[in-house]
């Protein structure tokens, strides 16, 4: 199943403007350095709302994941994914069968375009 379209707004635009790159961006609090999930508004750390974006190395783990299965579609597996700084993210697994995914699996971030919208990041086996 490909990803949905989604369109950028004020909240999001710079997470855009990177995956538009090629890059994934995650947040980054000012006051303790701790790492955040790019829909983070305040630090999971120590509650600064001062985070500003950086880049992420766009690999991780699968912690949990879920396969929806839809009329017509072919299976697609859903999952949350720890990024190696830290921050989890709920994302779409592409490129595997989804009786291959299992907790600890490794994977690396790619972006998918999906016509009139974002590059949406996705993510796929690290081999």
């Amino acid at each position: 199943m490909p990803v949905g379209t989604v369109h950028r707004d004020a909240a999001t635009a710079e997470f855009f403007d990177g995956t538009a790159r090629g890059e994934l961006l995650i947040r980054r609090c000012a006051e303790c350095g701790g790492p955040a999930a790019p829909q983070a508004r305040t630090c999971p750390h120590c509650g600064s709302p001062v985070l500003s974006w950086t880049p992420a190395a766009g690999t991780g783990q699968v912690v949990s994941w879920s396969v929806v299965h839809a009329k017509g579609a072919p299976p697609t597996v859903v999952a949350i994914v720890e990024l190696d700084e830290e921050p989890w993210m709920q994302v779409q697994i592409n490129g595997v069968a989804p009786e291959e995914v299992h907790g600890g699996m490794r994977v690396r971030v790619a972006f998918e375009r999906p016509e009139g919208g974002e590059a949406i990041p996705v993510f796929r086996p690290a081999n």
